[in-house]
């Protein structure tokens, strides 16, 4: 994926206003992910990305492999971003582009990242970064919350041929 798809890709997801919003999204996400992770995971897992983003999560670190919880990554995304952004925002942002990337970097990569990052109620609950990516997706995440989604294929009450007793309006 180039550049322009990327950030056009977030920016639609996300419903930002404009490209500046988008890239401080970007790389208030993959600098922090990259400061959690070791080095050498965090070039892996920015190996598929376009190179003026995977920068972001290794040339622009300072320190990788520091260790923090969920609640601190959501405090640092939120901090990154900057003003009008709150930490509930800056973590449905990160979710977002986590999930963009799970369909752009290979599953072991993916994979490697994820097992970096505990995920288990008592211990850190980075499982929160990934409900996006654990619901289906963007598309199919999006879709359960605003009611959408395949519609049910086998008949129900409803649709079933009224009966002498449960006329419809229209017959009467």
């Amino acid at each position: 994926m180039k550049f322009d798809e990327f950030t056009g890709e977030v920016q639609h997801r996300l419903e930002l206003p404009d490209t500046g919003r988008t890239m401080r999204a970007i790389r208030a996400t993959l600098m922090t992910l990259g400061e959690r992770i070791p080095k050498g995971n965090a070039e892996d897992f920015a190996a598929s990305l376009p190179l003026e983003i995977k920068w972001y999560m290794t040339g622009a670190v300072h320190e990788h492999g520091q260790r923090f919880d969920w609640t601190e990554f959501v405090q640092r995304v939120s901090d990154i971003e900057g003003e009008g952004v709150d930490p509930p925002e800056a973590a449905y942002h990160a979710r977002i582009i986590v999930d963009l990337m799970e369909t752009i970097v290979p599953p072991s990569d993916f994979r490697q990242l994820r097992d970096q990052l505990p995920e288990s109620k008592n211990d850190e609950n980075w499982r929160k970064l990934f409900e996006v990516v654990d619901a289906g997706g963007w598309g199919d995440a999006q879709e359960a919350q605003t009611g959408g989604g395949p519609q049910p294929t086998t008949p129900t009450q409803h649709d079933a041929e009224p009966t002498d007793d449960a006329r419809t309006d229209d017959e009467e």
